[in-house]
């Protein structure tokens, strides 16, 4: 038995060629060999998710094919317009996603994952997505256009207005960015998921569940809490001094994989200064602090910026309500979590690892309880 790796941590359980992690030289590469900074600016969400579906980036003709698909299928079914709305208003939009979705899916006894049913599930976030938002705000629900894309379809559809442009570009940067990477905690999710051969639904569905949680998706949210609070450039030092001293972490610094500043956050952090000024002379200077501090405790740690840290500001100048961040990072992963589940596919086999046993060996327990 190999020894025990708390977390998985170092253990291959997964052979991808949809995207690669190289934490020690900072390089995020997505299928076809495109490393991420070359990809992209020059590149939409719908070409993104097609490159992962497919291996390949669309042609002109290609790429139209799957917009008219994704567009045909933003509408909800009739039940999982009702689970919608029977839902309350205030519920997390994380559990109104995953609710619904499942809802999506319920429909049709489980089948093979398709790639059909990929392009239908990566379609419908945004629909599920801007409806919670604006059923919370008390507004009614705006019906999603086949004329947009992805990103500027789900600024319609929160705002009810036509998408500036720039707000959609930037919010589309960001979709591109996260749309895949590795086998992190809700990728891995879905393709154990897969593994016991259960339908595609139900494995976005467990990934969803394993995104909402803090250390994963919510980090961005956490992220932009601490600037937040932090208040000002001005008052960084004192609040990240203060918060160090007293053994808080700092969101947004520090990543499982990379041992280098995360390539996605450097993207970001440029973009950042067109799309939220303000915010991002605030952040740049928390940023300088933060490293500073964290390097003076812990030179021997790699404790560079990670992408939840600049998607932040990035996100809040494209529109984005901050208790909408991780529902906006799950409908650019959907891409990817679905790319996965085809691909475990091509060489089905359970995901069984095996655990270590801490407890007592049998025959040592007083049998005088067992009987009673």
């Amino acid at each position: 038995m190999p020894d025990f790796s708390p977390g998985l941590e170092g253990v291959v359980a997964a052979e991808t060629s949809i995207s690669e992690v190289d934490g020690a030289n900072g390089r995020l590469i997505y299928r076809g060999g495109y490393l991420i900074e070359d990809i992209a600016p020059v590149v939409t969400f719908e070409e993104v998710a097609y490159l992962l579906w497919h291996g390949e980036l669309p042609t002109t003709a290609e790429l139209e094919a799957l917009k008219h698909q994704m567009a045909a299928c933003r509408n909800l079914t009739d039940h999982a317009q009702r689970t919608l709305e029977s839902a309350d208003p205030e519920t997390n939009p994380m559990d109104i996603l995953r609710t619904v979705v499942s809802a999506q899916g319920s429909t049709k006894l489980p089948t093979k994952p398709s790639l059909d049913e990929a392009v239908a599930l990566t379609a419908i976030f945004p629909t599920i997505v801007a409806a919670a938002w604006r059923r919370s705000q008390g507004h009614e629900i705006v019906k999603p256009r086949s004329d947009l894309g992805h990103a500027a379809n789900l600024l319609w559809m929160m705002d009810g207005k036509e998408p500036v442009a720039d707000r959609a570009r930037w919010l589309e940067m960001y979709l591109v960015l996260l749309a895949d990477h590795g086998l992190n905690a809700s990728t891995f999710a879905a393709r154990v998921i897969a593994s016991t051969g259960s339908d595609l639904c139900s494995s976005v569905v467990g990934a969803i569940g394993a995104l909402k949680g803090p250390a994963h998706g919510g980090a961005t949210f956490a992220a932009r809490t601490m600037l937040d609070k932090i208040g000002s450039a001005e008052l960084a030092e004192k609040w990240l001094t203060d918060a160090h001293a007293r053994n808080e972490r700092f969101a947004g610094f520090g990543h499982r994989v990379y041992r280098t500043y995360d390539p996605r956050a450097r993207i970001l952090r440029e973009l950042a200064e067109t799309a939220a000024p303000e915010l991002h002379r605030k952040a740049a200077r928390t940023e300088e602090v933060a490293l500073r501090i964290l390097h003076e405790a812990h030179p021997e740690r790699p404790n560079a910026t990670n992408v939840d840290f600049w998607a932040s500001v990035v996100l809040t100048g494209a529109g984005i309500p901050k208790a909408l961040f991780t529902c906006a990072f799950a409908s650019s992963r959907v891409a990817g979590w679905t790319a996965h589940v085809l691909e475990s596919l091509e060489d089905l086999r359970i995901i069984r690892p095996a655990s270590k046993w801490t407890g007592p060996e049998p025959g040592k327990k007083p049998l005088a309880l067992a009987q009673r």
